[in-house]
């Protein structure tokens, strides 16, 4: 047994000895950590100043706050001479996708946008891209769903078997119109119609303006339908159907940019973001909420 524990402990030896090390020498430790640290940091690559930049529009989009700090920061960034919005987003809530597609709108009179989707750019993402310069769509990707949805269930069959019952008090006809609690009245359904079709409207309005398309043509490049890249490009919703690397290109072009450096995100930041994003879009999706998929 005594020879077994000997035996272990000869095994363990550079491991015990690291630990404690680590412990008599916990300063010196940190403080070898850190150089190193910044050592890694001064790669050559790293001290050139970025004059491009990716802002990537990934997921449901339920909240605008974290994309539309980071293209205001981009405004403001001198250095920053052109942007690639990417996106890969099935659409979302109306209000955050109009916030960011003025936003963008307004970036882009400042410093070249292009739009690349590169996987699905479909309605309220795809609203969120109409007013980059140019719009680039991957070979494979979907794009369109012009369109507006209102949804909710109708729990009261549910509701009435394990013997709940809701109780309210309002003021104004229309005040549980999209009530979950039982089946919407025909006048509360009449007067949700109002919403979606003035929301379908201005949709349909700024995606023409931004495009140049015809407002009498939307029942060609509108009215939710679904389009393949090369589709889209025939229907004037994308100006091209490209790679990545074109895109960026195009992107480099737009900015004139003599010497294109590319901004590289931190990866702990962009797991950070990704994570925000999509608890957000989880949350959101489990309510009632004027969408435009």
């Amino acid at each position: 047994m005594q020879s077994l524990f000997n035996f272990f402990k000869i095994l363990l030896t550079p491991i015990t000895a690291t630990i404690g090390f680590i412990q008599n020498h916990f300063k010196a430790t940190l403080l070898v950590l850190v150089v190193f640290y910044i050592w890694q940091s001064s790669n050559p690559e790293d001290l050139i100043t970025p004059n491009l930049k990716t802002i990537h529009l990934d997921g449901a989009i339920m909240d605008a706050n974290l994309i539309l700090e980071e293209i205001e920061t981009t405004k403001e960034d001198e250095n920053i001479k052109g942007v690639l919005l990417s996106v890969n987003s099935p659409g979302g809530a109306v209000a955050p996708s109009v916030e960011i597609a003025y936003a963008i709108k307004e970036l882009n009179k400042i410093k070249p946008v292009v739009a690349y989707a590169s996987g699905t750019m479909a309605s309220g993402s795809y609203y969120s891209s109409i007013w980059a310069s140019k719009i680039v769509a991957n070979p494979g990707s979907m794009i369109g769903s012009i369109g507006v949805i209102m949804q909710s269930v109708d729990a009261s069959e549910l509701m009435s078997k394990i013997g709940v019952k809701t109780q309210t008090v309002k003021m104004g006809s229309y005040k549980e119109a999209g009530t979950p609690t039982r089946a919407w009245t025909k006048e509360e359904k009449e007067e949700l119609d109002k919403v979606i079709g003035s929301t379908y409207e201005m949709f349909v309005s700024d995606v023409a303006n931004a495009r140049k398309l015809k407002i009498s043509d939307k029942d060609k490049f509108a009215d939710a339908h679904i389009f393949t890249a090369i589709q889209a490009k025939n229907v004037g919703l994308v100006d091209s159907v490209a790679t990545i690397n074109e895109a960026k290109i195009l992107v480099e072009k737009l900015a004139k940019v003599t010497d294109p450096q590319w901004e590289k995100q931190d990866k702990m930041d962009k797991f950070m973001e990704k994570l925000a994003q999509e608890t957000i879009s989880k949350i959101g999706l489990n309510t009632t909420t004027l969408v435009a998929y």
